[in-house]
């Protein structure tokens, strides 16, 4: 163990799906370094994910997206103070990799770690970092993060220890489900449209399965289309309006999560909850595979360097293959 390294700083703003496949990371390294503080910088509206983290001292947050967005100097001497503020650290991970999250892991102290020019997606962002690790950009996302935090902290992750992982997020809520029958959460939005399974679909395999569907939603489009999914099937149900941590905990208590490549569907298997994610413009690059943790991907040739947004291929997955995935994940058929 390095005695030297008694603070550590994460940094990784943004976006959900990202921050949950990230946050694996603490486990591996609270177990290397039990008595280290490890704090995490996020932006703002991400942080309840993260203020009940059991391995993390602090969440730092920031208010970059706004200040990108109102072009204020008034915010941006404020963010530079929070920033001023947070450390010292003796070693700050940038586990985003784009030139704002350099520039932010610079401000906040000399050791900074990063992807090298060859492995990110801002190439400009690894000149700000004292050491960078190689790892092709097309690596799967759960390999890039432990393969750059296993490196700058001088130790192993290996995939058994992700396979044999404990739940990532805590369980802040208790949600009682029916017990009659099966639990399954439906995921109905996506960041883009052409990433999000068409609803008549899912329809179709909440009839077929005939067990307790809840159909998860985050703003009001998908609230309209939870509701429709509802009025089409009597085995579907609405889910509450849920903050970040409590739809953690709501997906915790699921049996299956069936949902596109998005941040929540993403939780299902950061705690250890079998799912099946459907992908269209993007790969299983995106997810970790396991025996319970499966993708579907549509026939579309993707180039992870340059994602086609206006790849709708995932409509074109058979609702019959996902109730074939789901059936076996269930009831082991």
């Amino acid at each position: 163990m390095n005695k030297d390294i008694k603070k550590i700083a994460i940094v990784r703003l943004s976006a959900l799906g990202d921050i949950v496949n990230s946050a694996i990371v603490l486990q591996f390294i609270h177990k290397k370094y039990p008595l280290c503080e490890i704090d995490w910088i996020v932006e703002e509206v991400f942080s309840p994910l993260l203020v009940n983290h059991k391995y993390l001292t602090n969440v730092k947050t920031l208010n970059i997206k706004k200040l990108k967005k109102d072009k204020s100097i008034k915010l941006l001497r404020e963010v530079l103070q929070d920033i001023s503020s947070f450390g010292p650290y003796d070693i700050i991970i940038d586990m985003q990799g784009l030139i704002k999250s350099s520039i932010v892991s610079k401000l906040l102290g000399k050791n900074t770690y990063g992807f090298d020019k060859h492995s990110i997606r801002e190439p400009l962002a690894s000149l700000l970092y004292t050491k960078t690790i190689n790892i092709p950009y097309e690596e799967n996302v759960i390999k890039r993060n432990t393969t750059l935090v296993a490196g700058a902290l001088s130790f192993e992750i290996n995939e058994q220890m992700i396979l044999e992982k404990e739940p990532i997020f805590e369980i802040t809520k208790t949600f009682e489900t029916p017990n009659d029958k099966k639990n399954i959460a439906f995921i109905v939005g996506a960041s883009w449209e052409s990433k999000i399974y068409p609803k008549e679909l899912l329809v179709n395999i909440c009839n077929d399965l005939k067990e307790n569907c809840h159909i998860i939603w985050g703003n009001d489009v998908e609230r309209v289309n939870a509701e429709w999914i509802c009025a089409h099937s009597d085995f579907a149900t609405i889910a509450p309006k849920l903050a970040l941590n409590e739809l953690v905990s709501f997906i915790s208590s699921m049996d299956l999560l069936i949902g596109n490549d998005t941040g929540p569907t993403h939780m299902a298997w950061a705690q250890n909850i079998p799912s099946i994610t459907l992908l269209g413009p993007t790969t299983s690059r995106m997810i970790c595979e396991t025996p319970q943790n499966i993708g579907i991907k549509s026939s579309s040739v993707v180039n992870i360097l340059k994602i086609d947004k206006n790849d709708f291929s995932i409509k074109d997955i058979a609702y019959t293959d996902v109730l074939k995935k789901a059936k076996r994940l269930l009831y082991g058929i």
